[in-house]
């Protein structure tokens, strides 16, 4: 009886094949991180004066050693004032971050942006928490507090650990999320958000440099536009000349 050859053939894979797809990939990792290395110093201070990116602010003093330092800015015309009360009413449980709702709950975050000034999440103090996600998901561990405050004008973010360290002995921590609104001219401000993060080793690093950097831009990049178009919908006389 003639053998009859088989309808599905296993796929042999040569030592050839293997390097050519070695090749392939170890490619498309260089292509990617000659993209990132070029973009990075834009998205990094997206909207930032060199004078924003080169000043000393409190976050800085905490956490000293950072490896990965971002300042990004944009001018609202709207007084400081106006734009902090968006500011103050940030996090999961109040008003949201303004960014993108649908890519924020891709990771679960349950999250609903506001578009209006709430009176009642008009007040902050340091040791407060704000939520990054709903209380129930990631173990409750999507949060961060605050660790410095001053009403109108800036206001630091830290992980739970490191607020506790800053508490016990000091600084210096991993990392922070800065929101600082300042006067610009007669009736308008600029908005700037400085984060600082601390990897502690290699795949740490290669993770931040390729995957969460780029991501936190995108959504950071929509948070700023989300609260400079909530502020001139709120405020219209602000953005007329």
């Amino acid at each position: 009886m003639t053998p009859q050859p088989d309808p599905h053939p296993k796929r042999k894979f040569t030592g050839q094949g293997v390097t050519r797809r070695l090749l392939a990939i170890a490619s498309a990792l260089v292509l990617i991180a000659l993209a990132e290395t070029a973009l990075r110093p834009w998205y990094l201070n997206w909207g930032a004066t060199g004078q924003e990116v080169r000043r000393v602010y409190v976050c800085d003093t905490m956490s000293p050693d950072a490896t990965t330092v971002a300042t990004r800015a944009i001018t609202i015309q709207a007084p400081p004032a106006q734009v902090w009360q968006w500011i103050v009413q940030v996090g999961e449980d109040r008003a949201g971050f303004y960014s993108y709702t649908w890519l924020e709950n891709l990771f679960r975050a349950d999250m609903h942006n506001a578009d209006r000034i709430h009176p009642a999440w008009q007040t902050r103090q340091v040791g407060d928490t704000v939520w990054l996600a709903r209380k129930d998901r990631y173990h409750g561990s999507a949060r961060q507090m605050v660790a410095a405050y001053e009403p109108g004008h800036i206001m630091v973010l830290v992980s739970p650990q490191d607020y506790d360290k800053l508490a016990k002995e000091g600084p210096p921590i991993d990392g922070s999320w800065t929101f600082i609104v300042e006067p610009e001219g007669q009736n308008a401000s600029r908005l700037i958000m400085r984060s600082r993060g601390r990897s502690h080793s290699l795949i740490k690093r290669a993770f931040d440099y390729l995957i969460f950097d780029p991501v936190h831009f995108v959504m950071e990049r929509g948070m700023l536009i989300g609260i400079h178009s909530r502020t001139i919908a709120a405020y219209p006389e602000s953005s007329a000349p």
